[in-house]
């Protein structure tokens, strides 16, 4: 149990490291968004099988992580036909 827990902060702070550091691809930084939602799915997961919960919650968590990465990669093709490459420099917010 507290190898497992151990793990997941692990996971949660790495995905939260690439997150926040400057990269300059958007690719990177959406997947380090899908591996901060791993962790907190396998958080959600040990938690709510400890105390007995039924794992629906889990199934809204995926139904959301999974809208969310079509989001993001949509966001990623439109920068690409827009912009030509997935550089943040390229992209003026302006």
């Amino acid at each position: 149990m507290m190898v497992n827990l151990m793990v997941m902060v692990i996971m949660f702070l790495v995905g939260n490291m690439i997150f926040v550091s400057k990269y300059k691809h958007l690719l990177i930084v959406l997947l380090s968004l899908e591996f901060i939602v791993l962790s907190i799915f396998f958080f959600l997961m040990l938690v709510l099988s400890k105390i007995e919960y039924d794992l629906y919650m889990l199934m809204i968590f995926l139904v959301f992580s999974v809208c969310e990465g079509a989001l993001g990669l949509s966001v990623l093709i439109s920068m690409i036909r827009s912009h030509g490459n997935d550089y943040f420099q390229s992209f003026n917010l302006l």
